[in-house]
């Protein structure tokens, strides 16, 4: 972690560390090139839910920041309530399909059905409404996280060399083995307030103010208000607030709210947390009898890289779609950053003269967006309370954590 200024407004220096990380926070955001609306981001929650601010002793953001990145909780287990209100419009329940068609990946068979258990769609869901998880965690070999839903959970495992996925609904099960089991999947989608922060927290350079805002207690502990804004005009993001444990370092819960104003963004945070040691049962997992078993493949994340070698570290870090799209470039520095890759497709959206389904998707979607023209064309923006999205006619995605005259700005840069 770069060093903090010394008085509480924080910046810390650019490097190819950050340069990387914002790259790595594009994981988050859904490709828009079908959906025409971007979703999902580095993580969040809405003001704190405070009990009472704790009497403790005063703290710098440097030394804060430093408390977080030093902080080794191996053990733990808990409760997270995880909340998201991106205003993404109303799809009538199209955007569902959409997402669970683009989240297929390796072990699914190829064939668009995969495994309901598969947690590379699974753990979509997290992106829209309201969830309670239960996560659990002994060393960096033994976690788990469980989705309760209603009348149903899905729990996924992560054992040693094994990832389970289980979806009780269903009653099917996802299984890889290897050793880039340790890394996937249960690390592409963040679910607790960690994940959260370690996302955020390598957003910080000299664009970003970091301030110790006062004290909080969350899930019955002390906890410390570490806030994060950016410097810049332009962004969607209004504030990012950080509950951190005053004994441990963790983060024990997460706020976004945008620069629009209202409530926040998402909302993930521990209702209970404890840090003992879990029961070794806890991570044990049998498939149940009649279950069915889907395999996934071996060495998934190895595989992945080797087809998309030009591309590097982009490449990786949008889990293969860089591959498939031409290459990803990021335009801007800081929290003006934005995502601009081709997808090869000419005229914009589909419209009615496609025929079709296709016809019908393009002139559904384009109703919600709004058309923009300057140096580089002609285009539409989507819109939701965080990220936007410009699709231009020549088939090219602009999107990020910005307005949307950023976005034409960064379309007419690439010019």
């Amino acid at each position: 972690m770069a060093p903090i200024d010394s008085d509480d407004n924080t910046t810390a220096g650019e490097g190819e560390e950050l340069r990387a990380g914002r790259r790595r926070a594009a994981r988050y955001v859904v490709p828009v090139a079908v959906m025409g609306v971007a979703a999902a981001t580095i993580g969040l929650v809405p003001a704190l839910a405070d009990s009472g601010d704790p009497d403790l002793p005063k703290i710098t953001a440097e030394q804060l920041v430093q408390k977080i990145a030093e902080s080794d909780t191996q053990q733990m287990s808990g409760t997270v309530r995880i909340s998201t209100d991106l205003g993404l419009p109303d799809l009538g329940g199209l955007e569902s399909g959409l997402l669970s068609g683009m989240s297929a990946g390796p072990g699914s068979g190829g064939d668009g059905e995969g495994s309901a258990a598969d947690p590379s769609a699974k753990l979509t869901e997290l992106v829209s409404g309201s969830h309670t998880l239960r996560v659990a965690a002994d060393g960096p070999d033994r976690q788990k996280v469980s989705l309760l839903e209603d009348a149903a959970e899905y729990s996924l495992i992560h054992n040693g060399k094994d990832v389970w996925g289980y979806d009780s609904k269903s009653n099917e099960v996802y299984h890889s083995t290897g050793p880039g089991s340790a890394e996937r999947p249960e690390k592409d989608v963040p679910a607790t307030p960690k994940d959260f922060a370690d996302q955020a927290l390598k957003a910080i350079d000299d664009t970003t103010s970091v301030t110790v805002g006062g004290t909080a207690q969350v899930a019955g502990r002390d906890a410390y208000r570490l806030v994060v804004e950016p410097r810049q005009d332009g962004s969607t993001v209004g504030a990012i607030t950080v509950a951190v444990d005053a004994e441990t370092g963790t983060p024990l819960k997460f706020t976004l709210t945008p620069a629009s104003g209202g409530a926040a963004v998402v909302d993930a945070g521990f209702t209970k947390v404890s840090f003992a040691k879990p029961d070794a049962s806890t991570f044990d997992f049998t498939p149940p009898e009649g279950a069915k078993v889907t395999e996934g493949d071996e060495g998934d994340e190895g595989d992945e890289g080797a087809k998309t070698p030009d591309h590097g570290r982009e490449a990786e870090d949008l889990g293969g779609l860089a591959g498939d799209l031409g290459g990803l470039d990021v335009i801007g520095e800081g929290w003006n950053s934005v995502a601009a890759f081709d997808t090869g497709a000419r005229g914009g959206l589909p419209t009615a003269s496609a025929g079709g389904d296709l016809g019908d998707l393009g002139g559904f979607l384009g109703s919600f967006g709004d058309q923009v023209k300057g140096d580089f064309g002609s285009g539409t923006v989507f819109k939701t309370r965080l990220v936007n999205a410009l699709i231009t006619d020549d088939g090219k995605v602009y999107a990020g954590a910005v307005t949307k005259d950023a976005l034409v700005k960064a379309a007419d840069a690439a010019q």
